[in-house]
């Protein structure tokens, strides 16, 4: 089979990791398109690209060009939108960077959009359900050795963040990760949330609440409790456990060497997201790209991003009222019925 000819739009610095990795390191496609507003960011990535693709600055051309025929959009989430509707109407299928869209409101118009194409063209880059490790608890959960989860306990602390971040960011970039990927673990969908303030930490600028703790109830009761502390200062540290009623389970940290010397036994860990999660990137963008090719997607579905943007939505809300939300969403369309 020919090679799956993937036109970028996006070309910052996720959009140049994604164009390395398709180029060197997934099988079975090729970029062949490029488009960016800026065109900095575009001639950076036609570099990279080794000018073996075309540029764009208007987005339209890029999707409706013939020789195009897959679409990965990762233009920063605000204008997500726009993009993955004109591929649906294009008939292209689109990987979208997380978040589906910003707003509830434009999600609901790709569902629909989608829905009435009558076939499923989105996929959302939710890329902790490739993680290995992510997959291993799911495994174990699925087994039915340890009976039911009951509590999940999970933390998100990144070293640092500039002043451009925002105490909202904390639940749309951040912890938006938590949201997706523990209601594919649980396999259930949330129906609380509330965000608790409590004490800052000296590092974060007058605009920004951190740490933050976010409590998430599922509609089968399970509770998880969610520390996002984006200035940590000591590391990349993602971490989930999962109490279930006949066991524990802790997710795998990253290998690294056990030292010992000077009097110490210490352990690395992670500076960098990227790095942290480079692998399960891979995974999920050859699967997406196979899936292409036979015409059957099976990753993160528009409705997948429409439920986890609702549910930030009731988290923002929260951390303004101080109160509980309730996640309240549309009835799920039968094209995304497993």
């Amino acid at each position: 089979m020919n090679d799956l000819r993937i036109g970028i739009i996006g070309c910052g610095m996720i959009g140049r990791e994604h164009l390395k990795r398709l180029r060197h390191r997934i099988r079975g496609c090729s970029v062949t398109a490029l488009c960016d507003s800026s065109l900095e960011c575009l001639n950076k990535a036609a570099e990279i690209a080794e000018g073996e693709a075309e540029k764009y600055e208007d987005a339209s051309k890029l999707i409706n060009d013939k020789n195009v025929d897959a679409i990965l959009v990762a233009t920063p989430g605000f204008a997500h939108g726009d993009s993955v509707l004109a591929s649906i109407e294009a008939g292209k299928p689109v990987f979208c960077e997380k978040p589906l869209a910003t707003t509830a409101k434009v999600c609901r118009e790709i569902v629909k959009a989608e829905t009435a194409f009558g076939r499923r063209l989105v996929q959302v880059g939710f890329m902790r359900r490739y993680d290995r490790g992510y997959r291993q608890i799911k495994s174990l959960l699925e087994s039915g050795d340890f009976g039911e989860p009951l509590i999940v306990k999970c933390t998100h602390r990144a070293i640092s963040v500039d002043d451009s971040y925002t105490t909202e960011m904390a639940v749309t970039d951040t912890a938006i990760h938590e949201i997706d990927c523990l209601r594919w673990l649980l396999n259930d969908d949330w129906q609380e949330v509330c965000c608790i303030m409590g004490k800052d930490t000296k590092y974060a600028h007058k605009e920004l609440s951190d740490p933050q703790v976010m409590i998430m109830k599922t509609k089968k009761g399970i509770t998880a409790v969610l520390e996002v502390f984006v200035n940590c200062k000591f590391g990349y540290d993602i971490n989930c456990e999962i109490v279930c009623e006949d066991g524990v389970i802790n997710l795998p940290s990253p290998a690294f060497p056990t030292i010992r010397k000077d009097c110490k036994i210490s352990t690395d860990i992670e500076q960098n997201w990227m790095l942290r999660f480079i692998d399960s990137y891979d995974v999920e963008l050859q699967e997406w790209v196979e899936c292409v090719k036979r015409g059957e997607l099976s990753g993160p579905t528009a409705w997948d991003g429409y439920l986890a943007e609702v549910t930030a939505d009731a988290l923002v809300a929260a951390q303004t009222s101080g109160k509980c939300e309730r996640v309240e969403t549309d009835k799920m369309p039968k094209l995304y019925e497993a």
